[in-house]
């Protein structure tokens, strides 16, 4: 049962703040400061939701580019803005047989009114696409497991908050892992290092989608990085990864106002067992140099990079794996 009423309300904030250390209270006005979102405190707290209850701390980041990471294992969403997060919920995603697909995905549709096309008209308030084939979030019934039939079903009212803060195009991230997202260490760019000259042609088309939120695609299987912007695709180049890329990673970029640019690092999938990555990290990418300055001149907090050893071509019949940003339509 959802939390209502103004006691229920300051109760939401109160777990929020209270798992969050750095966020503090005075002069009777709440006051944001950049939150380790590993913290054992936080980590506890979203665990210890009931089915249907939420948190929402809006003030935390009041502005910027957001991203909703979503755990099957656990059955938690948190939503990020400006790589800071801002809320968290519970959820009922797709039960045995239905099960709801892992990978990086971007909303493609929104309606507030909104009934399935699959399953009886079923009502699916504050509906935000995430595929051309029917997974969906929406506000819907939390019984405390896995059982809708693919979609993340999110309580009434944070389904509502939620529409009314995100956008055509962000990111949403939908993992099978039961840790939550951890700090990386350092700002550097992905791609830090250039190859050289002639290797192959880069592709820049900006003004496909001159704004909105940014996704790197880089995949080691086919040795390209793609950068979506609003969920299109903008630009693409060859690059190089120095040792082994074992699974899905990504990482989301945030602004800490006393340590600068930092990096959030969420797994995809089982090979991908370390929480921090070392400075060095970045070092392994090696892209066109025309490349690098482009994606740099985009690159902003909210910005995600996706980083796996899957293709990033569409898997031949038959073949099940993550995917990796579905965004453009298919018919509904």
């Amino acid at each position: 049962m959802l939390l209502s009423s103004a006691d229920a309300a300051r109760t939401r904030k109160s777990l929020f703040l209270g798992a969050i250390p750095a966020v503090i209270l005075a002069s009777a006005a709440a006051l944001a400061q950049p939150v380790d979102v590993g913290s054992g405190s936080a980590a506890e707290t979203v665990a210890r939701l009931k089915p249907g209850e939420y948190v929402w701390a809006p003030q935390v980041a009041p502005s910027g580019p957001a991203l909703l990471f979503v755990n099957l294992k656990s059955q938690r969403a948190i939503l990020y803005r400006n790589g800071i997060p801002i809320g968290a919920t519970t959820v009922s995603t797709g039960r045995p047989g239905f099960e709801t697909p892992t990978g990086v995905f971007t909303i493609l549709q929104k309606h507030v009114e909104h009934y399935s096309n699959k399953y009886d008209n079923a009502p699916m308030p504050y509906m935000e696409r995430l595929t051309w084939t029917g997974v969906a979030l929406h506000a819907g019934q939390l019984p405390g497991y896995p059982a809708s039939h693919g979609c993340i079903r999110l309580p009434r009212d944070f389904a509502r908050l939620l529409y009314s803060v995100t956008t055509l195009g962000m990111t949403v991230v939908v993992s099978d892992q039961p840790a939550i997202p951890r700090l990386a260490s350092g700002p550097d760019m992905a791609m830090s290092a250039a190859l050289p000259k002639g290797v192959a042609a880069v592709e820049w088309h900006p003004e496909k989608a001159p704004a909105g939120p940014v996704s790197i695609l880089v995949s080691s299987a086919d040795r390209t990085a793609i950068v979506l912007r609003n969920g299109i695709v903008i630009g693409s180049a060859p690059v190089t990864i120095e040792g082994e890329v074992k699974g899905s990673w990504v990482y989301a970029l945030r602004a800490d106002h006393k340590a600068g640019l930092q990096w959030i690092r969420m797994a995809l999938s089982d090979a991908s067992e370390e929480v921090r990555v070392p400075r060095e990290e970045w070092q392994r990418f090696r892209a066109p140099e025309e490349f690098r300055r482009a994606v740099a001149g985009i690159v902003q907090p909210g910005t995600t990079v996706i980083v796996t050893s899957d293709t990033l071509n569409s898997p031949a019949a038959g073949e099940t794996g993550v995917t990796v940003i579905e965004s453009e339509p298919r018919g509904r």
